[in-house]
Parts: structure tokens; C-alpha cells; sequence
């Protein structure tokens, strides 16, 4: 159980970092963050703010062990938030680009954290 809890904090810690990072600067969005979101992807500028805040809470959300059923609220919003990053990027550019990959790693992240947190829970049970 202790090498399921150390994997469990590394992964989360990790995964939840990365969301908070990236939701940083979507805060007070940038000139490049606009461009990217809005003209390049299409999305209105007020969702860079929303879904910035959203990847801020749901990280935090991770990090504070009991919290279950909102941990499970904040999984799903972030891994629907990495799924559409992906669908966006390939609808827009027509096809898989290789820069496309690099959203996989938050992804794999994400899925170790929860296949970790389910198994800490299902052994105190």
C-alpha cells in the first residue's frame, strides 16, 4: 500500500501541476494566449479565463486528500479539457501533427493518478 501512495502523490502532483501551470496564464490572458485560443482555435475570449480558472480549481481540487467526490468531478473536467485541447488542435489543422503528442503526457499523468487514488481507496475499504 505505501508504494501505492508514494506512486499515487508523485503522479497527482505532476499531473495537477501541470494544470495549474497551464491555466496560469489564461488568468489575464496574453496577447499570444488570445491568438492562439481565439483566432487560431476559434474559442471566445472569454472561455480562456474560464477554462483557466477551471484547470486552477480542479488541480487544487486534487491535491486535498479528502475531497473524493469532488476529486472525481475534477478528473473528469480535467481529462475533457486535455480531449478537447486534442479534438481542437486535429480539427483545426486537419490532421494528427507530431506536436500534437505532448498533450499525451498530461494525459497519461492524469489516467496514473486516478488508476493510483482508485487503488488506495479500494484497499481501505
Amino acid at each position: 500500500m505505501k508504494t501505492n501512495a508514494i506512486l499515487y502523490w508523485i503522479f497527482t502532483i505532476l499531473f495537477a501541476g501541470f494544470m495549474i501551470w497551464s491555466g496560469i496564464p489564461g488568468v489575464q490572458p496574453s496577447e499570444d494566449s488570445v491568438k492562439f485560443m481565439h483566432d487560431y482555435l476559434g474559442y471566445p475570449v472569454y472561455f480562456i479565463r474560464f477554462i483557466s480558472i477551471a484547470k486552477i480549481i480542479g488541480g487544487v481540487a486534487l491535491l486535498i486528500p479528502w475531497l473524493n467526490k469532488i476529486k472525481e468531478w475534477a478528473y473528469a473536467g480535467m481529462f475533457f479539457d486535455l480531449g478537447g485541447a486534442v479534438f481542437s488542435l486535429v480539427s483545426i489543422s486537419g490532421k494528427f501533427e507530431p506536436g500534437t503528442f505532448v498533450i499525451f503526457l498530461p494525459v497519461i499523468l492524469g489516467i496514473l493518478s486516478y488508476y493510483f487514488w482508485n487503488k488506495i481507496k479500494s484497499s481501505k475499504k
